[in-house]
């Protein structure tokens, strides 16, 4: 079950980075949905390769195929296979890893622990396998869109030392956010962002960033005690994502800073129900959504694979300068946020369908 995720919505990717495609089946989606490849192909899009100079070259269209589970234009409450074709593989960019194991890459993990590995590019461990999940995740926030109203937006809130200034996490849209090439939705600081990925491309070098995400109008009740509280869920769906190396919610590192004179959120009535003054529980209080934004932060480390001569070894032992080939990304965060978006989706919507069985 290692390439599944989700209880009663459950998703299982499938495919490699150079092999014929890559997809995910989707279990437990309801009934009578209006579902069709229009609905899944923009978050693709917004993932693909190829979008602009801060990105990798790889030309793919990513056009996805719905292979079943869909009549008519509705779900029949059966599986529903995803299937997106390889098109742009250049296999022969990864002889090296034949004998050499690339640093800071899964070769060899891959290698231990099976006795074998994907002959060329990342095998599932490529950034590629993603694709899977954004499909999925197209569909599950089509769900959560409709029946609840929750609204998901992703940014990039740095990039290296980068940091964004002045975004509100209340009102971002994923227009300002699609406005600039770094997706970040302040301007001045895109074009920082941007200018300091360019210098570490011309320096056939990579660098790590963060990305935010707020997922407004969660009802209150979604998350289950103990062990699979609402930020445990979102932490597990986020750093099982490649190059991911941190996860925070709400307040976060910082806020073992602050007292917890300052760090409480005070109740107040918001209407017809209980709200909070601040946020800094980031939306879930016991692990339980709060009805407040849930909003969270993800660290993606530099990409592993850069253009300059490292030393390292082969998996005999002996010392061996790599120059690695393929076509990468500089920066993956860029990229990264329509697959956050649609990780949060996975693990909200596998939690809403849980609470309903309690109502």
């Amino acid at each position: 079950m290692s390439s599944s995720l989700g209880t009663l919505f459950r998703v299982s990717t499938f495919g490699e980075s150079h092999g014929i495609g890559v997809g995910a089946i989707v279990d437990g989606c309801p009934a009578g949905l209006q579902l069709s490849e229009a609905d899944i192909q923009p978050q693709l899009d917004r993932r693909r390769p190829g979008q602009s100079d801060l990105t990798t070259p790889r030309e793919e269209a990513d056009r996805v195929t719905i292979l079943s589970g869909v009549e008519n234009g509705l779900t029949l409450g059966t599986p529903i296979g995803l299937l997106v074709h390889n098109k742009d593989q250049r296999p022969g960019d990864y002889d090296e890893m034949d004998q050499v194991p690339r640093p800071s890459h899964a070769d060899f993990t891959y290698q231990t622990k099976y006795g074998t590995r994907a002959s060329s590019g990342g095998g599932r461990s490529s950034a590629r396998e993603t694709i899977g999940r954004v499909a999925a995740g197209a569909i599950a926030e089509k769900i959560l869109r409709e029946r609840w109203g929750v609204e998901i937006v992703a940014w990039v809130s740095s990039i290296g030392a980068e940091k964004a200034a002045g975004i509100n996490s209340d009102l971002v849209s994923r227009a300002q956010v699609d406005a600039t090439l770094s997706r970040c939705p302040d301007q001045a600081s895109a074009v920082r962002m941007e200018a300091l990925v360019r210098e570490v491309l011309a320096a056939k070098d990579s660098i790590g960033g963060v990305v935010s995400c707020v997922c407004r109008n969660v009802p209150p009740g979604w998350g289950e005690p103990v062990f699979d509280k609402l930020e445990a869920m979102l932490a597990q769906a986020m750093l099982s994502l490649p190059a991911t190396k941190g996860f925070e919610i709400g307040s976060g590192f910082a806020g073992t800073e602050l007292r917890g004179s300052r760090h409480n959120d005070p109740f107040v009535q918001k209407g017809a129900r209980l709200g909070t003054v601040t946020n800094n529980a980031g939306g879930t209080l016991g692990g339980i959504s709060s009805g407040e934004p849930v909003l969270f932060r993800v660290a993606f480390k530099p990409v592993a694979t850069i253009g300059q001569p490292q030393q390292t070894v082969g998996f005999d032992g002996k010392p061996v300068t790599l120059e690695a080939k393929g076509r990468h990304d500089p920066c993956v965060v860029p990229r990264a946020v329509p697959i956050v978006e649609s990780m949060a989706a996975l693990a909200l919507i596998d939690l809403a369908l849980r609470q309903k069985l309690w109502e």
